[in-house]
């Protein structure tokens, strides 16, 4: 049986936060297991901007920025 999926999402916050996130964004798609990102901000948390990744197995050491906050969920179930 295969590892479970999993979620990694990577926080930052200040000025430089969204284009530090693209960066580090455009560096997932050649590391192993990697299967999909997006970057994400939200017009009511200005500064704020996560990267959603999902990897088919554990995830790899990542290149974070740094003061970047990050965590790896395992998906149980998704529809």
């Amino acid at each position: 049986m295969s590892p479970p999926m999993q979620v990694h999402y990577a926080e930052a916050r200040g000025e430089q936060a969204e284009s530090e996130l693209h960066a580090f964004l455009n560096a997932l798609p050649g590391l192993p297991g990697f299967l999909g990102a997006e970057l994400l901000v939200s017009p009511a948390q200005p500064g704020l901007a996560l990267v959603a990744s999902r990897w088919a197995e554990k995830v790899p050491p990542l290149p974070l920025p740094h003061g970047t906050r990050a965590w790896v969920f395992e998906v149980l179930d998704r529809r």
